[in-house]
């Protein structure tokens, strides 16, 4: 039976297919424990398995391992691999600029990284000339790092008002990334604020996504229901 040259090509290394199988089944027992510990279970939390620099073939076997959601942290790099991956749930996790958002809006099912009122405006007129709401998330920058994106949370009031004048965006939640440290402390008390001020905008938000691979344990105790994981499933970068 000869192979169909346009279907996605799946890898058949046995130690990579072994290796993301291991992966996948202790990150899922170590999300249960963390789930456990804040009253929730496996269930209410998503994994987003974090494919920068995966290849097409991991990605596949991993979402033929039961992964449901994966994340590109670029454009490009989503564009490239679009074609040939299996049926997933498509997340742009990574900084979006204004002119990449036309290539996206549409092509995702959440945008994580919505950090200014014109990026998000510009994602409201590009869903707009194709006819669809696109959900997406803010991102904020709680730390204060002026290494990361994201806005001030000082700002979210504003930018949810915004959210409510425009028609083809939808606002689903927050996302934040930490400092990379191993301050369990700091991060704790990072984890905690993003909470309260998810919490605190009294909106019917779903989605509070933070936590990394070094640290979803504590996000998910700290209340996150989204966890965006790459070297913990697929092994570190090259």
């Amino acid at each position: 039976m000869q192979n169909d040259k346009n279907s996605p090509q799946i890898c058949r290394d046995k130690s990579t297919y072994t290796s993301i199988s291991q992966n996948l089944k202790s990150l899922r027992s170590r999300i249960a424990v963390a789930a456990e510990k804040s009253g929730r279970t496996l269930d209410d939390i998503t994994l987003v398995a974090v494919t920068k620099t995966v290849t097409v073939e991991k990605i596949n076997e991993a979402i033929k391992l039961g992964i449901t959601d994966i994340g590109e942290n670029r454009v490009q790099e989503f564009l490239s691999k679009e074609a040939e991956l299996l049926p997933a749930n498509r997340h742009l996790i990574g900084h979006l600029q204004r002119n990449k958002v036309r290539q996206i809006v549409g092509k995702v099912c959440l945008i994580h990284s919505v950090d200014s009122v014109p990026l998000l405006r510009e994602i409201d007129s590009q869903a707009a000339k194709i006819g669809i709401k696109q959900d997406i998330l803010m991102q904020i920058n709680v730390s204060g790092e002026e290494s990361k994106f994201g806005m001030p949370f000082e700002l979210c009031g504003a930018f949810i008002a915004e959210t409510e004048t425009l028609e083809n965006v939808h606002l689903r939640g927050m996302m934040t990334i930490p400092p990379l440290t191993s301050d369990s402390e700091l991060l704790k008390d990072i984890f905690l604020r993003t909470r309260e001020i998810f919490e605190g905008t009294g909106k019917p938000f779903d989605v509070l996504s933070m936590g990394m691979s070094g640290d979803f344990e504590l996000a998910i105790e700290c209340g996150s229901n989204m966890v965006r994981i790459g070297s913990g499933i697929f092994g570190a970068r090259s």
